[in-house]
């Protein structure tokens, strides 16, 4: 039949009995499985390790952590309290502050000078600083008079007069007039209205710059400056814009001291305290 299909001679194809010995064929290409632990857990959720002891050192940890963070806490607030109760007796603590990036001095006109008595401080460190400014330029420009055949003279001395100036503009008259006005204390303002009565002397006479000591050629003042210029205009340039920051310097002084003599003799705190009156009497009758 066509169905039909006749079993191959040459077939060596060996019949298996399934029956048989099952050891004859312990060559199974799958290995065995090896033998599951007892305590194998079936669930999804593997447990956490961590063992009792574990959570309660980190408990600990965290209970001294906040017992330091309680005890920081209360000693700034100590200290805060300490500050403002020196602060109201009159005991400041004159820390370094200024300036930031290099704290040599201390100075906070915002929080430890009287409202009324900003401007004018603020205006008053404008010629500390102003100073400070002045004699710098003032190295240069007899620096470049030094170079151009003037002589060396003259350069020291205006190095002399800025090693000297600055800090002694600080400690004479600055200083005691930033105490004064925190204070209110009459001993220094004293002192304030001596030494900066010499500050403005020796503005004075920068400025001008008269033939007394090598030609006044160690100040850039009007006669060095008209002197050196038919000399060289480019050194005489440099000396016309010193004494125009030593101008401005001696304007600004003026009305500094001004406004502390009207102050110290109590007719700028009188004309303060009555626009303070004003103020509060123009709000009170915009509420009403």
């Amino acid at each position: 039949m066509a169905g039909h299909r006749d079993r191959n001679p040459f077939d060596e194809e060996e019949e298996i009995n399934p029956f048989s010995n099952p050891s004859q064929y312990s060559h199974s290409r799958l290995p065995a499985l090896p033998p599951e632990p007892v305590s194998y857990n079936y669930d999804r959720n593997p447990a956490v390790d961590i063992t009792l002891e574990k959570a309660t050192n980190l408990k600990q940890k965290e209970r001294e952590l906040e017992a330091k963070e309680a005890e920081l806490r209360r000693r700034e607030e100590e200290v805060k309290r300490k500050e403002e109760a020196l602060a109201r007796a009159g005991v400041f603590l004159d820390v370094k502050n200024w300036p930031p990036f290099f704290p040599i001095i201390h100075h906070d006109i915002a929080n430890e000078i009287p409202d009324y008595l900003h401007r004018m401080q603020y205006v008053a460190f404008s010629t500390f600083l102003g100073l400070i400014l002045c004699l710098f330029w003032n190295v240069i420009a007899v620096s470049t008079a030094s170079i151009k055949g003037e002589g060396a003279r003259i350069w020291f001395l205006a190095v002399i007069y800025f090693i000297l100036g600055v800090p002694g503009a600080y400690i004479l008259w600055y200083r005691p007039l930033y105490r004064a006005c925190r204070k209110d204390n009459a001993f220094k303002f004293g002192w304030f209205f001596i030494f900066y009565m010499i500050h403005i002397c020796f503005c004075i006479y920068a400025l001008v710059a008269p033939p007394i000591i090598y030609q006044g050629l160690s100040f850039p003042g009007i006669l060095s400056a008209f002197y050196v210029m038919s000399r060289n205009a480019f050194v005489g340039i440099f000396y016309f814009v010193g004494f125009g920051l030593f101008c401005a310097e001696t304007l600004l002084s003026i009305w500094v001291i001004q406004k502390v003599y009207r102050y110290f003799r109590g007719t700028g705190k009188a004309a303060e305290a009555k626009r303070n009156a004003a103020r509060s009497g123009t709000a009170m009758a915009a509420i009403s």
